[in-house]
């Protein structure tokens, strides 16, 4: 879900809202590349259950999600487009971007799509590649840019900072006794931030809690270090109420790479720069908001 995917979901809106019809988004689970060649299966930077929620924010009224099997990775592109489009959804318009694929071995083709549409009643809009500053919006860019830690600059080709979501599990608990109590987050996105230390915000998505907080991709190494990557979280407000059970984390910015201490006294001095670096990116953040609505 980026900026290119919101322009095309627009283009729905308005098209529905014109006509009186409904706007539905069709979606797959897994990703079709995991059933044909998972050899080449891109890692995902959202989960299906995260995809539906930004769509639905979008103002979407619906979407499917198409179990994407091997019997469905064999029907011909037609195949495809009397079944699921015209059969299932019972399709009056389709927006796809420019360079949309479709049927047994990806054969299908936004030209063939609108054959289709002309023989079967339906409308095709085709929706160009969205550029952002300078540059192509895709899946696989924003993908590099994350895993280089350079979510700053992903952040506009998304359409907003770039989540990991997870559940909060116990940790050795080094932080409440040596450094600043933290909030260790089981990853359940599949695509991590380059290891280092971030200014993100914590979100508990069952009570809508939200701090602004210091994250930590790493490895310990003051401590280890650990063989599998931990994702800490210090929170810079008060919980003012029990640990969530879960988190979303979102990335805004990179403060620093992760590094070893002589020891525990002298991350922990880190660790509060760390914080102030933080408060001051976010004062600065909200003064650029305000400053935003004033001349919007």
């Amino acid at each position: 879900m980026h900026v290119g995917h919101v322009r095309i979901f627009a283009e729905v809106l308005e098209i529905a809202r014109r006509a009186g019809w409904r706007s539905i988004a069709l979606t797959f689970d897994p990703h079709p590349t995991r059933v044909v060649a998972p050899e080449r299966a891109p890692r995902l930077l959202t989960t299906t259950e995260a995809r539906l929620v930004l769509m639905e924010q979008t103002g979407l009224e619906a979407a499917l999600v198409l179990p994407f099997t091997p019997a469905v990775a064999r029907l011909e592109p037609e195949e495809f487009v009397r079944s699921i489009v015209v059969g299932t959804l019972g399709a009056r318009a389709v927006v796809v971007g420019a360079n949309f694929r479709f049927g047994r071995g990806q054969s299908g083709n936004v030209d063939a799509l609108q054959d289709y549409g002309r023989r079967l009643g339906f409308e095709v809009r085709v929706v160009e590649p969205v550029s952002c500053r300078g540059e192509l919006v895709s899946s696989s860019r924003i993908r590099r840019l994350i895993t280089e830690g350079q979510v700053a600059r992903a952040r506009p080709l998304l359409g907003r900072p770039y989540t990991v979501e997870g559940k909060v599990v116990r940790g050795a608990g080094r932080g409440s006794r040596q450094t600043v109590p933290t909030l260790n987050l089981a990853p359940e996105t599949e695509v991590l931030p380059a290891r280092g230390v971030y200014v993100t915000t914590a979100l508990d998505p069952d009570s809508g809690r939200r701090w602004p907080a210091v994250t930590n991709l790493g490895v310990r190494p003051t401590f280890g270090p650990d063989e599998e990557v931990s994702v800490e979280t210090y929170l810079l407000r008060p919980l003012a109420g029990p640990d969530p059970e879960r988190l979303s984390l979102a990335f805004y910015h990179r403060l620093r790479e992760e590094r070893k201490f002589a020891g525990a006294a002298e991350l922990r001095a880190q660790i509060l720069r760390d914080v102030e670096r933080s408060e001051t990116f976010f004062r600065r953040l909200e003064a650029a908001q305000l400053n935003k609505e004033k001349v919007s």
